[in-house]
């Protein structure tokens, strides 16, 4: 877009943020985003043209599925060239899967997707979710000076203080205003009493591609988090699941594993019949560099390394993979590849 007036949309999935407390019942209801001016007043003062569109029933962020990760790309992509930037409100605690997941659904995106939510509802008087909303439209409609192109051209979650790569990003608190991280790549920008980007962190395409939709997701993913005391029958069962295509095994450390025979023996059993299999680390920092005996030897029965993805961003990414009907092989080889900025090769 050109105009000088930035054009915004917000999208309006469910969680908290569009929560407000209904004085008969002290009950937490979804608010009617047709009434956004009158509960976020101070929206007026940014001069910005603001669409909204709402799911038809909010969802708890907990029922958040492929489907409706499949419903706001495609709203994203229906409206794309009509607007200058993209605000999802959503639950937080699934918020990092959805952010992954859109990263690599919405291909070629040259245009800002800023998730936020909040841990109180906007409805409340001491609210994050106010500051949220307001901070994700301003760098939403953020431009490069020099360039005039947008300064965000990627998926990325903005909550209280950072803006972070929505594709390395966890929650780590259920209680914090600064509730999510990303421990492996700093964030895109500083929020305090202005909003600081960080020049070298950002993602960048060449802006004459157009948006490429990928919409194909196959959940048939399985993940196997260890634990000392884990038994073959226990492991055997999981590698064994119904329809399963993709295992990520979590995994101690910089990507270790039990050195029993019995282990090893699964593991490469299931790579033989078909799986594939993806170390990541249970770790928040870190990742998985098979610097171990106990690791290396997972890599030789042909587990693949995972690096630093995270846990959202690995299961996104396979799901995405195989949707795309990829050869076990041609997964395998994407899933150590940097896509979209979600690992550090």
């Amino acid at each position: 877009m050109n105009n000088t007036k930035p054009n915004i949309l917000i999208i309006y999935t469910g969680g908290t943020i569009g929560m407000i407390e209904d004085e008969a019942t002290g009950t937490l209801r979804p608010f009617n985003f047709d009434h956004l001016i009158e509960n976020v007043p101070k929206i007026n003062k940014l001069g910005y043209d603001i669409s909204h569109i709402q799911f038809d029933e909010p969802i708890d962020s907990s029922d958040m599925d492929p489907e409706c990760w499949k419903q706001i790309a495609k709203c994203i992509s229906d409206s794309y060239a009509a607007y200058d930037g993209f605000v999802v409100l959503h639950g937080t605690d699934t918020m990092a899967y959805t952010a992954s997941a859109l990263s690599f659904m919405l291909g070629n995106l040259h245009k800002p997707v800023i998730i936020t939510g909040s841990q109180l509802p906007i409805g409340e008087v001491r609210t994050d979710g106010e500051e949220n909303l307001i901070t994700a439209l301003q760098i939403a409609a953020a431009r490069d000076a020099a360039t005039g192109e947008p300064m965000i051209q990627e998926v990325a979650i903005l909550f209280e203080n950072y803006l972070w790569r929505g594709n390395r990003s966890t929650k780590m608190s259920a209680d914090n205003f600064n509730a999510f991280k990303s421990n492996n790549y700093p964030p895109l920008a500083n929020i305090g009493l202005g909003i600081h980007f960080n020049n070298e962190a950002l993602w960048r395409t060449p802006s004459n591609r157009p948006l490429d939709l990928h919409l194909e997701l196959d959940p048939s993913v399985v993940i196997i988090d260890l634990f000392p005391g884990i038994t073959q029958s226990t492991l055997h069962h999981l590698l064994n699941t119904p329809g399963a295509k993709g295992i990520i095994l979590k995994t101690y450390g910089a990507g270790n594993a039990p050195t029993n025979d019995w282990f090893y023996q699964e593991m490469s059993d299931a790579i033989k019949r078909g799986l594939v299999v993806l170390n990541i680390t249970q770790c928040a920092n870190g990742g998985v560099n098979n610097r171990y005996y106990a690791g290396d030897r997972l890599a030789r029965a042909g587990v693949i390394s995972g690096y630093d993805m995270t846990g959202e961003a690995a299961v996104t990414k396979m799901m995405h993979l195989f949707g795309m009907g990829l050869s076990n092989k041609d997964v395998s080889k994407y899933l150590c590849c940097s896509l979209i900025g979600e690992i550090t090769v």
